[in-house]
């Protein structure tokens, strides 16, 4: 996979690469565990089909490999996904946390149990587990792998790159009793390896370093897309940025002084140990592109660098890590490859990411690419192929495609056409998502890309890189510019009350397909790719086109969390009220409040919010964000509520308050204590037309226990 930037007027030169040894080794193991076997799709680099095989790669040779693990309930988190963006829908803007989304779609810790235990026994060591269970790293010979995964790995050179690379010859394969759990493994090859394409700046006279920016500056394209009459900053807001390279941070301090910017210091999250800062390497240039852009749209934000080894288990690495952490609302993408030159097992393991990025409220932004429609043109399978670039292709994040701006001298826009090598066309791996309407482009398949920034180096960004003024372009400096638009619209929404954008596509493709439309994006009608040409609506080299931002923030903003007003239907809206899940989601409870303890009973089933109990000093919470429509003309809250305490007399120690938002509907205490079930009903019916977290908050004092146990709440509309 490579950066999306390009440096204006430069020529791409082809890098060195370390070459594996290409000697015929001792026999690696070809039998493996003789138990019934499952081929595992999607595990051959395509890169073998086209390549001159070698020899074999020696057995004691150390390989890393990544086992994706598949996430549970597919149809559900599909519904999920749906209704967390749909205005009106009970979930709409309620995201989960990352805890929440492995205990209702990860993978169970019993199938990691499993995975590891295999793997132990073929004798690879388990390095490392994501904190979501997804995927399960481990590391052991090639010949140990091979015996593991039923491969036989070879040394390869592949003629169109002229670089050296190993990779499996035929499909992995896992015994059968894991086929249920395990969705692919990496790792196999180490042919996919992100190269920087941005040329040497200096290379061609027009783009020699200079001490002085020439390029498109900050107010130029904050003034061109109305990004500076939002009314925002990015304050409150963070944004990750996925790299495979590092930075200088004097680097961006010296960009930040000249155009006056000041915001929080840059700094840098390590995935699988990389960290490239004190010596960045070839892809400098693309990660001070992208911090500096993302500065100039919104300079309050905060900006984490996430920086992972280049290979598929580094990417694989670094989509988990950031889900995790959940420290970010906004991802910048400027890194990719062609879809038929990537391992597919690779880009599904990093799309089951983006899903729980998506149902986490995190917006990800990934430049389209810079070969047009025909992606491929600088990697293995050649120009000859129409192809679109992953990650831009995945249909849980936003592909940005590319444009030639003009501005005028004061700094309005003026014009805009598609740039002639904007990435675009149709996946061949990923289905048309339900919300890509509107298109006029048939087929099943998913159309890349949805939206679209300046990227035409002719009309590229000033940038202060390796210790001068540079002129880049490329996708790759679109798609921070939309990850620095996404950071003032979650300022706005925030202060408005509303949910972050989370995942743009759906929520941008409903503003485009509305009546808003003309008003909330600049339509890019003229110019083209190789295959695709610019017109009126969408197309496949401009999206819907680039933002009006002030525009586009209304629209946005006009959907809201405020459920639609007009008509109530008769409905129940408090989820797992019940906990006969077995697990918290969605309610947000402290460690160990849902349990099927013995200890107490439930009112139904076996489970029950169980808060409080210690006799000692502690505070136990259970919430629970609803939608109540504003048509509604009663609202009752209703749960069974058993205190059981060892306290005696009737002074209140221990309390359990119930809150709507801030407001608190009751207090009940150890004074309430009873020998069973007593059912509580509230009325919320003032709350109609707004978004309201119910909460439950039970407060222990020292001594003498009381414990506060919740069943079947409910709450019904109508």
């Amino acid at each position: 996979m490579r950066p999306r930037s390009l440096a204006l007027a430069a020529a791409i030169a082809v890098l060195p690469l370390t070459a594996v040894s290409l000697g015929v080794s001792t026999a690696q193991a070809a039998t493996p565990n003789a138990s019934p076997r499952v081929a595992l799709p999607n595990t051959v680099n395509p890169a073998v089909a086209h390549s001159e095989k070698k020899g074999d790669v020696p057995a004691a040779q150390q390989i890393s490999v990544s086992v994706s693990l598949k996430l549970r309930d597919t149809d559900a988190l599909d519904r999920f996904l749906t209704a967390v963006t749909t205005p009106g829908a009970p979930e709409y803007g309620h995201y989960l946390t990352p805890e929440q989304f492995t205990a209702r779609f990860g993978p169970t810790q019993a199938a990691v149990d499993q995975v590891r235990t295999y793997l132990a026994q073929q004798g690879l060591t388990v390095s490392d587990v994501s904190a979501n269970r997804q995927v399960v790293n481990a590391r052991g010979t090639a010949a140990q792998v091979s015996q593991a995964f039923g491969t036989h790995e070879s040394s390869y050179l592949d003629p169109q790159l002229q670089r050296a690379f190993f990779a499996n010859d035929a499909a992995a394969s896992i015994p059968s009793d894991l086929a249920s759990v395990v969705q692919g493994v990496s790792g196999l090859d180490n042919h996919a390896v992100r190269k920087n394409r941005l040329a040497t700046p200096n290379s061609v006279t027009p783009n020699t370093a200079s001490a002085s920016p020439s390029g498109m500056a900050p107010a130029q394209y904050t003034g061109a897309y109305n990004l500076n009459k939002t009314g925002a900053d990015g304050t409150g807001t963070t944004v990750a940025l996925w790299e495979f390279d590092g930075y200088q941070s004097s680097n961006l301090t010296t960009y930040d002084s000249q155009y006056g910017l000041s915001g929080p210091a840059v700094s840098t999250v390590s995935v699988d140990g990389a960290n490239y800062d004190s010596a960045p390497g070839q892809g400098q240039g693309e990660v001070e592109l992208d911090s500096e852009i993302v500065r100039g749209a919104a300079p309050k934000a905060t900006q984490l660098v996430y920086e992972a080894p280049n290979s598929d288990q580094g990417e694989i690495d670094m989509a988990n890590k950031i889900v995790t952490d959940n420290r970010v609302s906004v991802v910048s993408i400027s890194w990719g490859s062609c879809e038929p030159d990537t391992t597919a097992a690779s880009m599904t393991a990093v799309d089951n990411a983006f899903k729980q990025a998506a149902a986490q409220g995190i917006s990800i932004f990934s430049a389209s690419g810079d070969d047009g429609s025909r992606d491929c043109t600088r990697s293995t399978s050649g120009s000859g192929v129409k192809a679109v670039d992953f990650p831009a292709s995945s249909p849980h994040q936003t592909g940005v495609g590319g444009t030639n701006l003009k501005v005028s001298s004061g700094n309005a826009y003026s014009s805009e056409s598609a740039w002639s090598t904007a990435g675009g066309g149709v996946s061949t791996v990923f289905a048309k998502p339900s919300w890509q309407t509107g298109t006029g482009v048939s087929g099943t398949m998913r159309t890349v890309p949805d939206v679209s920034s300046n990227a035409d180096p002719q009309s590229g960004f000033a940038i202060y890189t390796a210790g001068a003024w540079q002129v880049y372009g490329g996708t790759s400096a679109a798609a921070p510019l939309w990850s620095g638009y996404a950071a003032q619209f979650n300022q706005k929404a925030k202060a408005a009350g509303q949910a972050v954008l989370g995942e743009a596509s759906p929520r941008l493709y409903s503003v485009a397909n509305g009546s808003g439309y003309g008003s909330a994006f600049h339509d890019v009608t003229t110019g083209a790719n190789q295959d695709f040409s610019a017109k009126a609506g969408y197309d496949q080299v401009t999206g819907w086109g680039s933002p009006v931002a002030d525009a586009l923030t209304t629209a946005l903003l006009g959907g809201g969390t405020t459920p639609p007003s007009g008509g109530c239907t008769a409905a129940q809206l408090v989820a797992n009220g019940g906990f006969e899940s077995g697990t918290a989601s969605p309610w947000t409870a402290s460690s160990g409040v849902v349990s099927n303890s013995s200890s107490e009973a439930a009112h139904s089933g076996s489970w029950k919010a169980w808060l409080d109990g210690y006799g000692s000093t502690h505070t136990d919470t259970l919430s629970q964000t609803v939608s109540i429509p504003a048509g509604c003309t009663s609202a009752k809250l209703t749960f069974w509520l058993h205190v059981d305490t060892a306290e005696t007399g009737s002074t209140v120690y221990d309390k359990l308050t119930v809150q709507a938002n801030s407001t608190t509907l009751a207090t009940y205490s150890n004074v309430d204590a009873a020998t069973g079930y007593v059912q509580r009903t509230l009325d919320l019916t003032s709350f109609a037309g707004q978004t309201v977290t119910i909460k439950f908050t039970g407060t222990e004092d020292s001594s003498q226990q009381t414990s506060f146990v919740i069943d079947d709440v409910a709450l019904n509309v109508g």
